[in-house]
């Protein structure tokens, strides 16, 4: 229960955090040192980070799903306690409970410790071994899990039918009610007919496998003879297929919500043509210049490098530089040129008759 939780809480914030990461870690791969990397909020970053954003709940749907499995195995059944196969008969069931109450008898324990366990341990065993040598409750235990063993009014098929139905009932009442009140306040409007066609699905499946007197043909035909032929992956049993479906769908019911913002058409208020194009325009331009400026400033660390720690030839570069702004910035412009003139006339006044003027 408390690792459900944890993965319901972890779909709040383990998405935006983890796709801000890979974004990073992308970037930090796939554009050189000193490139300019896209900004938030413009195009090409939105376009990344949806992709990524995607691809992220994605994989974290599929390790829910995983982490689910993995906690029902942990689990394990009466099927995998005995080590028999899902279809042994009676006779199998009960040489395989004495072989192993031969074993793990508490008489045989040695201290009281494992004396305890060994009690714990052969309770365990008998339940299993009653379960499965009594017919009705072994068809009840297959669909319901073990909670049909504190069902003790429950004697026939159509007893335990009637309350397993009862105790699935408030899970979907309660989850068409939800969903139903958070459609009239607006939410949940993107992937509406797929939320309801999903949990229409899974209400179909798992009333066809609590009513038949067979197993789905889902299991029978599809998932189970896939997991024994090519993983090591024991049968599912119809209750672990009933709860896997159930984790799956509501976990497909949060990544849709996650994905929602991605696909649902944003409603953007109405603006002049011509200014929106402007603001574009500007946009480029200051992409343009931002680029610029970071170019320059690489190439004037790399023709830099060479003095960088040489006080001689930093003094040199400088001198020159301030030469060079004298010589093609002061006296070429008009206006400088005007007035160094006029004042070298004046300071000529009493210059001999036929005296050039001093060239500027």
């Amino acid at each position: 229960m408390s690792s459900s939780i944890l993965s319901y809480v972890g779909w709040t914030f383990l998405p935006n955090l983890v796709t801000g990461w890979v974004q990073s870690i992308y970037y930090g791969i796939t554009i050189r040192a000193g490139d300019p990397k896209p900004q938030p909020g413009t195009p090409r970053y939105v376009k990344h980070r949806q992709r990524i954003h995607i691809a992220v709940i994605l994989i974290y749907l599929l390790y829910t799903i995983y982490e689910a499995d993995y906690t029902l195995r942990q689990e394990g059944d009466f099927y995998q306690d005995l080590d028999l196969p899902v279809d042994v008969d009676e006779k199998k069931v009960k040489a395989r409970f004495r072989r192993l109450a031969a074993i793990y008898h508490p008489d045989k324990a040695v201290n009281p410790e494992e004396h305890a366990n060994a009690e714990i341990y052969f309770v365990k065993l008998k339940s299993a071994q009653d379960t499965l040598t009594d017919t009705t409750r072994r068809w009840a235990y297959d669909r319901f899990g073990p909670d049909v063993l504190t069902w003790q009014h429950a004697s026939s098929i159509r007893d335990y039918i009637l309350v397993g139905l009862q105790t699935v009932a408030p899970l979907y009442g309660g989850s068409i009610a939800i969903m139903i009140l958070l459609g009239l306040f607006g939410y949940l409007q993107w992937g509406r007919y797929w939320r309801y066609l999903v949990f229409a699905c899974l209400a179909l499946v798992e009333y066809h496998t609590l009513t038949r007197p067979y197993w789905s043909p889902i299991l029978t035909k599809v998932v189970n003879p896939f997991l024994t032929t090519f993983t090591s992956h024991p049968p599912i049993l119809p209750f672990q297929f009933l709860a896997l479906a159930h984790k799956a769908t509501f976990t497909f019911f949060i990544a849709l919500g996650q994905l929602s913002p991605l696909f649902a058409p944003q409603d953007r208020p109405a603006t002049n043509s011509s200014a929106a194009l402007d603001d574009q325009h500007l946009e480029r331009l200051e992409q343009m210049a931002q680029s610029s400026e970071i170019e320059t400033q690489r190439l004037l660390a790399l023709e830099m490098a060479p003095i960088v720690g040489d006080e001689a030839g930093q003094n040199d570069l400088k001198g020159r530089v301030r030469e060079w702004l004298v010589q093609n910035t002061i006296r070429a412009d008009p206006e400088v040129r005007d007035a160094m003139g006029r004042a070298m006339a004046k300071r000529r006044v009493g210059a001999p008759s036929g005296a050039r003027p001093i060239a500027i």
